[in-house]
């Protein structure tokens, strides 16, 4: 099986082979695109020098493709059929992308910052602790779909709006379009598990007592839901306790009440290390810390910050540890 640099080479060169007669004569365009907590290698056909906006699709989600099925020609005829399809929907509906619609339909989510920082140097943002806020935009792509798309510099000096404006219009976006959920992991866990799995669960489901999942209603990108303090200060009071908040992923945060947690905040942080590397996707995890409502102060603070800051198992860079250490 072909590594992958031989994989994107061959890839360049083929593409257009297998996409409809029309768009042989187009070009391929492949370049390193900054996403979330991950550098991917992007394709794009271009044909014709009036192309403004065309699809994009990532030579990493064909190569994984590839692994699974064995055959460079399978992946091919998908990936161009894919293609093709996307082209004819942006020929017959134009994306709506009207700026001056940022401020109502802008929300925000929540990214890790050390494994961001390229990314980041190029979206207004604003840090939380390890973490960053930043902010997604909205918009209709086809009739009865839609879909968002990364508000970057460029978009947001579009749009004339400061990284403060975006925040206060995000915050009230996120929680109009993206209502907080709070709900018992048990519950939650029920309800997402097919039924013949449903009795197990309940025989031994110890492990989930005492233990809620903060979200959003959509249960994407709800790890921001934490943010929102008056939430989280109910759920305290109701408990009577601080909470520990545990970053399962970009979607939801696990709170625990501190009296009930399993261990100290460091071994909590060893445990979400542990399941960030063994069980969640590179692009869904959050951070490898642990952090702490106190319920009378009102604030959420660090319990324990997890010493491996990336989220990709590499160590961050030592220069911009020792910058880290010097601010503080």
């Amino acid at each position: 099986m072909m590594d992958y640099e031989v994989f994107k080479s061959i890839v360049k060169g083929k593409f257009l082979s297998y996409m409809p007669p029309e768009y042989r004569d187009a070009a391929v365009d492949i370049r390193p695109v900054q996403k979330v907590n991950r550098t991917l290698d992007s394709l794009t056909v271009y044909k014709g020098k009036d192309t403004q906006i065309a699809p994009t699709i990532y030579i990493n989600d064909m190569y994984r493709h590839y692994r699974e099925c064995g055959s460079l020609d399978v992946v091919l005829w998908a990936a161009a059929e894919g293609y093709a399809m996307g082209l004819e929907n942006l020929k017959d509906h134009a994306l709506n992308i009207d700026i001056g619609h940022l401020k109502d339909n802008v929300v925000m989510c929540l990214v890790n910052t050390e494994q961001n920082r390229e990314f980041l140097a190029g979206v207004p943002s604003r840090e939380f602790h390890d973490l960053s806020v930043i902010y997604r935009w909205g918009v209709e792509a086809i009739p009865g779909g839609a879909g968002s798309i990364t508000v970057s510099n460029e978009i947001a000096e579009m749009a004339g709006m400061t990284e403060e404006e975006l925040f206060r219009h995000a915050s009230e976006n996120t929680r109009r379009i993206s209502p907080v959920s709070i709900m018992p992991m048990r519950e939650l866990m029920l309800e997402l598990l097919p039924d013949e799995m449903k009795s197990m669960f309940m025989q031994e489901s110890s492990h989930a007592e005492g233990r809620w999942v903060i979200t959003n209603e959509s249960r994407i990108n709800g790890a921001v839901s934490m943010l929102f303090e008056e939430n989280l200060h109910q759920l305290a009071e109701q408990v009577g306790d601080n909470l520990l908040l545990l970053p399962s992923s970009v979607h939801e945060v696990i709170a625990v009440p501190a009296g009930m947690a399993e261990g100290d905040p460091s071994e909590l942080a060893e445990l979400v290390h542990g399941i960030n590397m063994d069980m969640v996707e590179l692009e869904e995890r959050l951070s490898n810390s642990v952090y702490c409502y106190d319920k009378d102060a009102r604030t959420i603070v660090l319990a324990v910050e997890s010493p491996e800051k990336r989220l990709d198992g590499r160590e961050a860079e030592l220069s911009l540890i020792q910058e880290d250490r010097g601010q503080r």
